[in-house]
């Protein structure tokens, strides 16, 4: 019999450099299957995340801190996650201040289901969040509507240019913390879909990392498409700390970090359930 036409699965991501560089060989069809075809959709991360609530998409990148939120409906994939070895968000401010003054001051933060923000409560629960986009923290502690800011994305490698010193990294005291990467990203499918189905997605996704850390120049140059006029040499440190071995496979140390930080997440009071954690290949 011949094939049936594949089925369309919508692939939501974000814009960042380094979400486009792993989604490269999908979005260029570098990497093909008979049975699934990718639509993709670019938005911001907390905007999926809302939208994964919904049950809105197929495939979603999302932060890792919502996972438990979309449980219900989504399962993780064992690929594509970003994760911080040693290093993560930071904050941040304009003033050398250190970790334990950060209690009770206002922070700017790029918004409640980010695994920065999780991160954050887990290391000192008591501060007055300011939520605003994550390309406004810096010009929101600057016009001294927060007292630090909890920045995500490429402010992490260009923060000092602009006055700023950094309070504490959120990757590194976790890591020193716990002995384990810190899982900030993830990719997640629908429940709903067929087995073979999630299957082939995960086969693709994988291919999909591999591909573009195989074609690193062709992948960086069209994730630099999306990477808001950041220096190509930033933007390739930047693809470098969060598309790393534990993107291609999350193995067993991501499952056991992310186990972690949903467990803590929910002795803070963050996560309302405890859930075990699910990865599909």
């Amino acid at each position: 019999m011949p094939d049936q036409n594949p089925l369309e699965i919508v692939s939501a991501h974000s814009p960042d450099s380094d979400d486009a560089f792993m989604f490269y060989g999908l979005a260029t069809k570098k990497v093909r299957s008979s049975r699934v075809t990718f639509r993709h959709v670019l938005s911001d991360i907390e905007t999926l995340n809302r939208k994964a609530m919904e049950g809105v998409y197929e495939l979603s990148a999302i932060s890792y801190h919502a996972y438990p939120f979309v449980v219900d409906k989504y399962v993780l994939m064992a690929s594509g996650s970003s994760v911080g070895d040693g290093y993560g968000p930071m904050i941040v401010a304009l003033h050398p201040m250190e970790p334990e003054e950060i209690k009770g001051r206002k922070i700017a933060i790029p918004g409640t289901l980010t695994t920065a923000f999780l991160s954050l409560k887990i290391f000192q629960p008591d501060f007055e969040p300011v939520i605003v986009p994550f390309d406004k923290i810096l010009e929101t502690v600057q016009n001294g509507g927060a007292d630090a800011g909890l920045i995500i994305h490429e402010a992490q490698l260009t923060y000092n240019k602009t006055g700023f010193h950094r309070v504490l990294d959120m990757g590194k005291w976790w890591k020193e913390k716990f002995a384990l990467p810190l899982p900030l990203g993830c990719n997640v499918l629908l429940r709903s879909l067929p087995d073979d189905v999630k299957s082939e997605c995960c086969r693709m996704m994988r291919e999909s990392i591999q591909y573009a850390l195989d074609n690193h120049a062709e992948a960086l140059e069209y994730a630099l498409q999306f990477a808001r006029d950041m220096d190509p040499r930033l933007a390739e440190k930047f693809v470098g700390m969060y598309v790393n071995h534990y993107t291609v496979d999350a193995g067993e140390v991501i499952p056991k970090a992310a186990q972690k930080l949903f467990d803590m997440g929910h002795e803070v009071g963050l996560i309302p359930n405890r859930i075990k954690v699910e990865f599909v290949r």
